[in-house]
């Protein structure tokens, strides 16, 4: 046991890895805008300063816990330079406060005051930069950013994808994607982990609360909102409940007295989706073909696959995600059973998880034309329609859901945490499989919250292997083992989010998001225990529904309602950006640097032509320019020069393409001199 003295006191660490971990254990609330214990200490910020005896200032998360060690934090001269820090943040934020979708649950606001910063003495940013709304899930907004890293670290760090960066030096840095581009039009996968760690306004959820609204207040139209898992979970955190709580029965009475018509449960939808993807499952499994098979529930998972990895998309499982067997259920089924039009009936999703929102406007999803799905509204939004409301949400009465979409098992609630959707996959493919009941429902090897998963079930004599993924650059690494041949499964499990749905972006903002990530998982589980029904195959109203509606698992009906198609989009979309602006140029010379070319090199290989072209002095001659997507994908890296297309252009051919530069060069001149 090792200790060091804080203002005054002995305080005894054992594992702690810097002093801010230590400090915080005693129980001091140094301030950070940086760091995350999930993420890499990043030191930017310089709001956890302390005096450190014999050292002097440093930062409390860069500095390593050391046996002996005296430190301050909080003395006049910490207290001034934290102060100033602050203003200076202040100076080069937008603080229009008032109409911010982050106003009271903002890290700058509350240390602000939290410091009582009233006078800002170094005026205002001149001149704003665009707000970027392109994106269904995401607003960001580079007025409010602090270049604070969080999103640039969690994109690359826990998702492997790195949209976000820095760019720029000194006053002109920014954090943008590549080329300044809008998010809409590069590989962001809209899970939006980025605006969960932002402490600012400078990345948030897109607000679609106003069409909720109005739906609600049309009378001509019927409006039926579905409940995703982990929502009843944390929706009470915006209403000062604990973490993992349930609220499911007040959920529905808020709700109603919102002005809602119907209050359903997609948990009904996930039950339904067991029923399905197990049965494509079990298929594969016994015919050896096309496997592992993944999961397709997680729409950011999804489009991560269709991008980076479109050789497996004959892996991915066939089903829509619950969200959208709920919405497709509803507008070709249920709206006949009311005896009204689609069109009058109106879906709207509470759900953790901001691609949702992506996901309920892709085409794959549309009947002639309209969404199945019609809005999609997060748990903070959520929150916010019942404070505005004037609903005491914390002392309302609970009142049941509606049938028939209210009704569900506890292998549907699980859904809402990483290994939910496998523990409920192997509760109906046992019982199927082996023929017997399976009275011991938990399948502890798929719990837990370990980044990768794995493990091995007997079924009958045969080995099933699976796995459970949550965070998009763990699955990009078990997705390498499979490929190279160093890992086999038969099932894989994907989640996007950290702690699977639970820990989805559109859930109440944490500032221990591992801590809340857990509670609500147990919570979910916890609901398992307590309800009757534990398996999907033992739900009536869904077996109902398959002889009313869509026949059996896996039958022509079923595959018309609940399966879809998903494509390739291994590119990035927009303009060509300019390297070099000669307008007197005559060879125009464009490196596709979209996604699979991307990949490939083109990006090394841009850098290569232009330090080329300068070396051998014809870049006033040569327009370069790095373009997006030359709809060519198995063929990059491409590059155009004019008119002429060169395919799979790896270093080795530079030689080539400079010397199609140098001719197409070199006839111009001739035309000129004709």
């Amino acid at each position: 046991m090792n200790t060091m003295i804080i203002d005054g006191r002995r305080i005894s660490f054992e594992q702690e890895a810097n002093v801010l971990q230590v400090i915080r254990g005693a129980g001091i609330d140094l301030p950070t805008f940086c760091y995350h214990s999930e993420l890499s200490v990043y030191g930017a910020c310089r709001m956890c300063i302390v005096d450190v005896a014999g050292r002097g200032i440093q930062a409390a998360c860069h500095t390593p816990a050391e046996d002996g060690l005296e430190i301050k934090t909080n003395t006049a001269k910490l207290r001034r330079i934290r102060k100033m820090a602050l203003e200076l943040l202040l100076a080069n934020h937008d603080r229009d406060c008032t109409t911010c979708d982050r106003s009271g649950s903002c890290k700058l606001q509350d240390l602000a005051q939290r410091f009582g910063v009233r006078d800002i003495r170094f005026g205002q940013r001149d001149v704003k930069a665009p707000i970027d709304a392109s994106s269904a899930a995401l607003v960001r907004d580079p007025n409010k950013c602090i270049l604070c890293g969080d999103c640039v670290r969690i994109c690359r760090e826990v998702q492997g994808i790195g949209v976000l960066d820095f760019s720029h030096r000194g006053s002109k840095m920014t954090v943008s994607p590549a080329f300044n581009k809008e998010l809409h039009d590069v590989e962001c996968v809209n899970c939006g982990q980025c605006a969960a760690v932002c402490p600012t306004g400078a990345l948030t959820v897109k607000n679609e609360i106003a069409r909720a609204w109005q739906a609600i207040h049309d009378e001509s139209i019927t409006v039926v909102v579905q409940i995703a898992p982990a929502v009843r979970v944390s929706l009470g955190e915006s209403f000062g409940l604990e973490s993992g709580k349930s609220v499911m029965g007040q959920l529905s009475t808020a709700l109603k007295q919102m002005g809602v018509d119907k209050v359903f449960d997609t948990s009904f939808a996930a039950d339904l989706t067991v029923m399905e993807e197990s049965s494509e499952f079990l298929q594969r499994f016994q015919s050896g073909t096309d496997l592992p098979q993944f999961t397709s529930c997680c729409p950011a998972w999804v489009k991560f696959v269709e991008q980076y990895h479109p050789d497996i998309l004959g892996n991915l499982s066939s089903c829509r995600s619950p969200q959208q067997m709920f919405g497709s259920l509803a507008k070709k089924y249920y709206a006949q059973e009311l005896g009204i039009p689609a069109e009058k009936l109106f879906v709207m999703s509470i759900m953790p998880c901001t691609a949702k929102k992506f996901e309920a406007g892709r085409e794959e999803f549309q009947t002639e034309g309209r969404p199945d799905v019609d809005v999609v509204i997060t748990t903070q939004e959520l929150g916010r329609m019942i404070e505005e409301t004037g609903i005491d949400f914390a002392h309302l009465e609970p009142t049941s859901l509606d049938m028939p979409f209210g009704f569900a098992t506890g292998a549907g609630v699980i859904f809402g945490v990483t290994g939910g959707v496998s523990e409920a996959v192997l509760r109906f493919a046992h019982e199927t499989v082996t023929g017997q009941e399976l009275e011991h429902v938990v399948f502890q090897e798929v719990r837990g919250y370990e980044g990768v998963k794995k493990a091995s079930f007997d079924m009958a004599g045969t080995t099933v292997r699976i796995a459970v993924v949550h965070g998009l650059a763990h699955a990009a690494e078990l997705l390498k083992a499979v490929k190279a041949g160093k890992e086999a499964f038969d099932f894989i499990e994907v989640m996007a989010c950290p702690g699977g749905c639970v820990g989805g972006a559109g859930q109440p903002i944490s500032a221990q998001m591992t801590a809340s990530n857990q509670n609500r998982g147990s919570g979910l589980y916890k609901e398992d225990q307590l309800l009757q029904m534990h398996k999907a195959q033992q739900n009536p109203m869904v077996n109902s529904f398959y002889q009313k509606w869509i026949e059996e698992p896996g039958s022509e009906a079923a595959h018309l309602s609940l399966h879809t198609r998903y494509g390739s989009r291994k590119r990035i979309q927009g303009e060509a950006y300019e390297l070099s602006q000669q307008p007197e140029a005559s060879v125009d010379v464009q490196v596709c640097v979209g996604t699979s070319c991307y990949l490939k090199g083109s990006v090394e290989l841009l850098k290569n032509l232009k330090y080329q072209v300068g070396k051998d002095e014809i870049d006033e001659q040569v327009k370069l320019r790095a373009a997006f997507c030359c709809q060519q994908c198995a063929e990059g890296p491409m590059v155009l020069v004019d008119d002429t297309v060169m395919n799979r252009v790896g270093a080795d051919r530079l030689p080539e393409v400079m010397h199609e530069i140098k001719d197409k060069i070199a006839k111009q001149r001739q035309m000129l001199r004709r």
